[in-house]
């Protein structure tokens, strides 16, 4: 390729190599290959020459140079997209891990200077559509035997996208005297995030105490079940292999594989299997959904990836995800005084000013549900967990749905505007909250299966500095209520007219939404009706 300044006379077909301005606004962008009319614009512009390229026989435009390379750097599950300006991307198929031949990207990079591959790093979680790769020509034309000697390196497998397989998991959490539900609950509600977001699910869940004889019992009953891969939870945390969860492994029938990793967090983590099972020793960081060594492996096993004790060995480098200069909590049951990482600071809101319409002259907040008034039910669940302070906006029979609440501790306001929509009830329930909150559960009073586990699970998931600023909970795949809001939103959620809640949020911000899946479907379960009620009275209630 020749490339310099060319008489304009003598430019026809050359490639104008930066942005040539013609006057009156007109450009002539870089990369164009001059035509006639192109030159005659030149010369009308006042331009006797212009800086361009001519490519000699032998030479490959950079857009065919792009497309070959890029098609042969493709392996499963890649595609590459239309070349263009030099360039061509490469996208996932599918949502899973990004698998990268490291040395045939090197020897492609080294091969000429005109040709550069650029990806994402190994493993990388993605999604169908997701860019992981780019070849740029950095000329305007490559040698055909450059060209030739980098499609043949990359020769379809220099990338791959591992797709996510859908799995049925089966998870063990362990409790100890004194071990709060609440602690199990996030637990388990972590983990159930964790698999939905790789496409599989938490298909079976056992809570048993932290002995040997008992984690034995709970793994041979998974393990019989079929469930792959077996995640445990254990109310302490690992710290040798003769620990109660590497032995209950190994009293199963399982190998332990290996036990750490050179992950922070995450380090206490035990890999094992049995057969071809995988089963993982849950490191305790894994009870937040912030990122660990635990994501790292369970990632590789749901897109069916072997981990093997060397792999895990080998996650040094990068393996510090956090600054840790002081490691700023200690290990489960750590001494007294140790420092804990605070809790994101959450208000509950309770709307309960409607007119109960589709009841007829029954207001269903105050119909009977196992023994207590529907709205004391909802109100207790709330007051189980951490979220304070509880405000109720009461409108339609205010007064009584105080009564019904007497003695608890909440806030009550009243919304004159109850008969306009909820929208109102929800501004005036924002408007009693303080600016030191880090969130609010918007709570709809009418969900009386609505439990503590429900609320923990949503409590546990939410980390607006993390990326889940909207938490939601789902029941086979049906979203459900209530719905965490982190206090960024506060304002907009004033802005909702109607009577509607602020769903459109959730569409609006959807890159910060967390579904959250649940073990049972209270969080779907409302009454509307009188037929509703008499249906939720012969449903027992779980406990």
């Amino acid at each position: 390729m020749r490339f310099g300044p060319i008489p304009v006379a003598e430019a026809l077909g050359a490639i104008v190599v930066h942005t040539v301005r013609l006057g009156a606004g007109e450009i002539l962008k870089k990369g164009t290959a001059l035509a006639a009319a192109h030159l005659a614009a030149l010369q009308a512009a006042g331009h006797a020459e212009v800086i361009a390229a001519r490519l000699d026989e032998g030479d490959v435009p950079e857009d065919a140079a792009a497309a070959q390379i890029g098609a042969a750097a493709a392996g499963p599950g890649v595609r590459a997209a239309e070349a263009a300006t030099g360039r061509s991307n490469l996208h996932a198929d599918a949502a899973g891990l990004v698998v990268i031949d490291r040395e045939r990207v090197d020897r492609l990079n080294l091969v000429d200077e005109a040709v550069t591959l650029a990806t994402v790093a190994p493993f990388t979680r993605v999604r169908a559509g997701d860019m992981i790769a780019t070849v740029k020509i950095i000329p305007f034309a490559a040698r055909r035997e450059v060209v030739d000697a980098c499609a043949a390196v990359a020769g379809g497998r220099a990338l791959a996208v591992a797709p996510f397989q859908p799995c049925a998991a089966g998870l063990v959490l362990t409790r100890l005297p004194g071990t709060k539900e609440s602690v199990l609950d996030r637990g388990a509600a972590a983990q159930r995030v964790r698999v939905a977001r790789l496409g599989g699910e938490v298909a079976r869940e056992i809570r048993c105490a932290h002995d040997e004889a008992s984690v034995t019992a709970a793994v041979r009953a998974l393990l019989d079940e079929g469930r792959s891969p077996l995640l445990l939870l254990g109310a302490s945390a690992i710290v040798d292999r003769r620990d109660v969860l590497p032995a209950a492994v190994e009293r199963a029938g399982g190998v332990i594989l290996h036990l750490g990793m050179p992950v922070d967090p995450g380090n206490l983590l035990l890999l094992a299997q049995r057969g071809a099972t995988p089963i993982l020793g849950v490191p305790g960081c894994a009870r937040s959904l912030k990122r660990s060594g635990f994501d790292m492996i369970l990632e590789r096993l749901a897109a069916g990836l072997p981990v093997t004790r060397a792999d895990v060995m080998t996650m040094g480098l990068g393996g510090l995800l956090v600054d840790i200069p002081a490691r700023p909590h200690p290990r489960e049951g750590g001494g007294a005084g140790a420092a804990a990482i605070p809790e994101p600071a959450v208000a509950a809101i309770v709307l309960a000013a409607g007119r109960s319409r589709r009841m007829g002259e029954v207001n269903k907040l105050l119909a009977e549900v196992d023994g207590a008034p529907m709205i004391a039910g909802v109100v207790d669940a709330i007051l189980a967990t951490r979220a304070r302070p509880v405000i109720v906006v009461t409108g339609h029979e205010g007064e009584r749905v105080r009564a019904a609440l007497a003695g608890r501790e909440v806030t009550f306001v009243h919304n004159p505007r109850y008969a306009e929509g909820m929208s109102t009830s929800l501004r005036a329930g924002l408007g009693q909250l303080g600016d030191d909150l880090d969130g609010a559960l918007v709570c709809l009073a009418d969900m009386p299966r609505v439990r503590p586990a429900h609320l923990e699970a949503l409590l546990g998931a939410f980390d607006p500095d993390d990326g889940r600023a909207l938490c939601v909970p789902t029941w086979e795949r049906r979203r459900g209520n209530p719905v965490l809001f982190a206090a960024r939103y506060f304002p907009e959620m004033c802005l909702v007219e109607g009577d509607v809640g602020a769903r459109a949020l959730l569409e609006k911000h959807a890159d910060t939404v967390c579904y959250v899946p649940m073990d049972d479907r209270g969080v779907t379960v409302d009454v509307d009706t009188p037929e509703a009620l008499e249906a939720l009275a012969r449903e027992p209630r779980r406990r």
